[in-house]
């Protein structure tokens, strides 16, 4: 992908800035560092490359920054790391470990943090080393698993974004139609890694690491894709494109469309008759999730767009990578996408109480942070009532056997069922049970 696999560094395939000059000059200046070191690459894949002072580069790197620079950067990209792998953890363990917040769409959000995760601990902290010298010290196998993960699991973020779309779309268009199971959600999950693994294939194949040597005696190895077809071919600017719009354009146009759709008939549609209470706390319920999905969607869009802009510009007019700043405007425009991976459990505790809850009871030890006794008890404990007199049937979570133990099941703004509620006719208790669409 054009866009995660590196710094500045001479060509799109090695930094996603679309630098590559169609010929090659054989006595280049400083001015055209990055044409000599491709006029290296190819030099070398082509004949056998030695350290004799033809094949030694001019100059030293020149794309080591000042100390107070590089001080800044590590600051930004340190913080966004640790937020970001740290939040998602988090996000991961408040569903999976609390029986009551298993939902579809809670599923879907720990694919989402899982891939996030992933990318911030495996690809992040390694790619943002070899952006700050440009050099590339983790080795060949690395290189190829750095750009891989990277590219996969944008991918299966943006596949995730899709079946969640998919979920609200069915729940609240078709709400009559059954609803997935959790065996469904794990082969959906399975397949999107699987879809995620064959766009972002390429990268175990191609990528590839180059060293160079300079007269100083300083050396510099790059990450790079090394197509059949050369650096900078064809089949590179064909796969990006590609790749640019499975995982951004196109998605984005399938989910704007998606979500109008179910804004229309969350906000548009007028019910026929009376309300009761309980159908317009399921409507509120379903709009703050519908809410929560549209900002996590927006935030991807708005972190990604500069990076695929840069792509589109850079490939069009070259030449803007050899300015003065152009290595602070990448690096500020990589922060920003892989930034993307932080936001979604900062939403999640803003917009969502329950998440809110478990992100308060895992930093209660903060001097800042208050837990009320509702904290613990509104992921962990149920609230319970006893039934009588009911019919021997099933209905969604309820047992129904002339006496049982009713769980009550909170809803997205923190309403829960009353035990009053156990004594309600069976039509009215249908439309308090909280679906398993809301989170």
């Amino acid at each position: 992908m054009e866009h995660t696999d590196g710094p500045m560094t001479g060509f799109r395939s090695d930094n996603g800035t679309g630098i590559l000059p169609a010929i090659c000059y054989q006595n280049a200046t400083i001015t055209d560092r990055n044409i000599a070191e491709l006029c290296s690459i190819n030099r070398c894949q082509n004949s056998s490359c030695n350290d004799t002072s033809e094949n030694l580069l001019p100059n030293g790197n020149p794309f080591i920054l000042v100390w107070y620079q590089q001080l800044i950067y590590i600051v930004f990209f340190v913080s966004m790391v640790i937020v970001a792998a740290g939040g998602n953890l988090i996000v991961i363990w408040i569903v999976l470990a609390h029986k009551r917040m298993r939902t579809v769409t809670n599923y879907f959000l720990v694919n989402l943090a899982i891939a996030d995760a992933l990318i911030s601990i495996l690809n992040t902290l390694f790619n943002f080393v070899y952006m700050l010298h440009s050099h590339w010290p983790f080795g060949r196998g690395y290189c190829k698993f750095s750009t891989f993960i990277a590219n996969c699991t944008i991918a299966a973020s943006v596949f995730t974004f899709m079946a969640v779309s998919i979920d609200r779309y069915m729940a609240i268009i078709h709400p009559l139609k059954p609803r997935i199971g959790a065996r469904t959600v794990l082969g959906v999950v399975a397949v999107i890694w699987m879809a995620s693994i064959l766009v972002a294939f390429p990268y175990l194949l191609f990528s590839e690491i180059h060293t160079w040597q300079y007269r100083d005696g300083s050396y510099r190895t790059v990450c790079y894709m090394n197509w059949p077809d050369g650096v900078y071919s064809t089949t590179d600017f064909a796969y990006n494109i590609f790749y640019m719009l499975v995982t951004y354009f196109a998605p984005l146009v399938a989910l704007g469309v998606t979500y109008i759709r179910v804004g229309i008939e969350l906000w548009g549609s007028q019910t026929i008759g009376e309300r009761t209470t309980g159908q317009v706390e399921n409507v509120k319920s379903k709009r703050r999730v519908v809410k929560m999905l549209i900002v996590v969607v927006i935030i991807f869009g708005v972190c990604w767009l500069p990076q695929h802009v840069y792509f589109l510009v850079t490939n069009q007019h070259q030449d803007i990578n050899n300015y003065a700043y152009s290595q602070h405007i990448y690096l500020a425009i990589y922060w920003l996408a892989m930034s993307n991976s932080m936001y979604n459990p900062i939403i999640y505790c803003w917009m969502n109480a329950r998440f809110r809850r478990g992100f308060k009871w895992v930093f209660r030890w903060l001097p800042c942070v208050k837990i009320q006794p509702g904290d613990i008890t509104g992921i962990k404990s149920t609230t319970t009532g006893r039934i009588s007199g009911m019919d021997t049937t099933k209905y969604g979570g309820y047992e129904r056997n002339g006496s049982m133990m009713q769980t009550c099941i909170e809803t997205l703004d923190d309403q829960t069922i009353s035990s009053s509620t156990a004594m309600m006719p069976h039509r009215t208790l249908q439309t308090h049970r909280l679906r398993e669409d809301a989170l």
